[in-house]
Parts: structure tokens; sequence; C-alpha cells
């Protein structure tokens, strides 16, 4: 199975760790400072253009979308209840 994560870009589903809301998740300094070194070490792939709303963590990369974070959580449901 496959998640849409916008703007005509998929994601494999079992290769996903976490889905995380963008704007709560840079509440925290730790987890900006995670954003700021995967970006630099090229961990970080953006499919929104530079206005994520959200991140998907996979164990290679963090990938940011501009799909809400609730959205790919019921799409991902979705998904693995069809299996």
């Amino acid at each position: 199975m496959f998640l849409h994560l916008g703007r005509g870009h998929m994601l494999k589903t079992e290769r996903i760790v976490m889905i995380g809301d963008m704007e709560s998740s840079l509440d925290s300094t730790i987890t900006e400072n995670f954003f700021e070194t995967s970006r630099k070490e090229g961990f970080v792939v953006d499919y929104s253009s530079g206005n994520p709303r959200s991140f998907v963590l996979t164990e290679e990369k963090v990938y940011y979308s501009i799909i809400s974070s609730k959205t790919l959580r019921k799409r991902l449901q979705r998904n693995l209840a069809e299996k």
C-alpha cells in the first residue's frame, strides 16, 4: 500500500515510522534541532514547496507534506484497514 503525500508523491506505508504535525512539533527546541540537522545532512525531502503542514518520518528520510497530519493519519488507517 502507498500513502499519498501530496502533489503526486507517494510513500510505501511499510516505511512509515511516524506522522507528525509540523506546527506543534516546532514548539520543541529538540525537534527544531532535529529538523535542522536532518535538512543540513540531506535527509529532508520537501514535497510542500517550503510550506509544510506535516512531516512523515521513515528510517531513512523526513518527508514534508502540504497535507495535514490528521488527513494523512486517516488515509493511513484506511489503507491499513483494507489490507
